[in-house]
């Protein structure tokens, strides 16, 4: 099995090629566009059912040639970069350049072969990775906003909570866009305007905030509801889940989700104490997101708080306990992601009726 390790940059991608025995069998640089994703595909050793790629940054600036491959029938894997990274420090030679970087992403994928997360044709999954991130970045922009809106409105009146109504509702926007102070002080008629401008622009992000959750929710009640099941999952958390984890198939058990997702525990066990520890590898997002599903859990679900007393009873702490819920949380989802993957198999299969 040939197997092509891609090191992907905004601008430039460099491929190395190794042979079965590890042995570099050639080396490619070329542009990241179609041009040069067509050029790499032809020439890349071997034939399609006797190679497979590795593409660090395949979810980043190797997104279109993953894509690209795919659609061209080869089997395409994830590499994470802290994994190659690791693989760096242990290596006899720690240079770092792109055509190592590349060599190391390919020794990844001859190690690791099928245990790792293999790339997919995008679906519904991508626009909802790509709806979360917006409505993310809206609410990050609306936050910061909001606290300039506060720090020159504390400026003006340090009592402006009392008569105006909060900033976080949207009779708090509309006032603070019609703010005016009276007087002639140069500083303070600014700052006034700049209160105003402040409130035009939170006024947007929130408005773009609620357009993309009302499409995420629409989209997720429509694909991807059995994630809701799940006690801490609403439409929005769904969706967040949703994007993280597709397209398609690409874990084939819960062990390389929980892996995927940096919950799986890491022995650091000596002598008669056996204990696990933090895993900080995997998709931190998708981490953060089954640690909030935890934290709920623990107030509103009377066999999480069972589970996490059981867990303590036993000796480990309130942190190993709650790490051991997220890989409960993570077979659950995993399920859970399963049936979703199903329904929608079912509605693309010719003459479906699914409604």
């Amino acid at each position: 099995m040939l197997t092509i390790g891609i090191d992907a940059h905004k601008r430039v991608h460099v491929a190395v090629a190794l042979d079965e025995n590890g042995q570099e069998a050639g080396v490619w640089r070329g542009p990241n566009s179609r041009a040069g994703w067509a050029e790499l595909l032809a020439w890349a050793p071997g034939r399609s059912e006797g190679r497979q790629f590795g593409i660090e940054g395949a979810w980043g600036y190797g997104r279109g040639l993953a894509q690209h491959l795919v659609a061209a029938d080869e089997h395409v894997y994830e590499v994470n970069a802290r994994w190659t990274a690791a693989g760096r420090r242990r290596a006899r030679n720690q240079s770092k350049t792109d055509r190592l970087d590349a060599q190391a992403v390919a020794r990844f994928v001859c190690q690791e072969g099928l245990g790792l997360a293999q790339i997919t044709a995008e679906d519904e999954s991508a626009v909802l990775d790509m709806l979360t991130v917006e409505r993310n970045a809206a609410v990050g922009e609306a936050t910061r906003t909001r606290n300039q809106l506060h720090a020159h409105l504390l400026q003006l009146d340090p009592e402006y909570h009392q008569h105006l109504p909060p900033l976080r509702s949207r009779a708090g926007v509309r006032a603070a866009k019609e703010y005016t102070v009276e007087g002639t002080d140069l500083l303070r008629r600014e700052r006034a305007s700049a209160v105003r401008r402040l409130a035009v622009r939170l006024e947007l992000a929130e408005d773009q905030a609620d357009e993309m959750a009302n499409r995420i929710r629409a989209l997720v009640a429509d694909r991807f509801l059995p994630l809701t099941r799940l006690c801490g999952v609403n439409l929005l958390t769904a969706g967040a889940i949703a994007g993280m984890l597709g397209p398609g198939r690409r874990f084939s058990t819960d062990a390389e989700l929980a892996a995927y997702a940096g919950v799986s525990p890491l022995e650091a066990s000596s002598a008669n104490t056996t204990r696990h520890r933090l895993n900080r590898g995997g998709n931190r997002r998708l981490n953060a997101v089954l640690y909030r599903i935890a934290i709920t859990q623990a107030h509103h679900s009377p066999e999480a708080r069972a589970y996490l007393s059981r867990r303590t009873s036993e000796g480990k702490t309130r942190k190993e306990a709650y790490r051991a819920l997220k890989r409960y949380l993570a077979r659950a989802v995993f399920r859970l992601w399963a049936e979703c993957i199903r329904d929608m198999e079912a509605c693309s299969a010719p003459r479906s009726t699914c409604g």
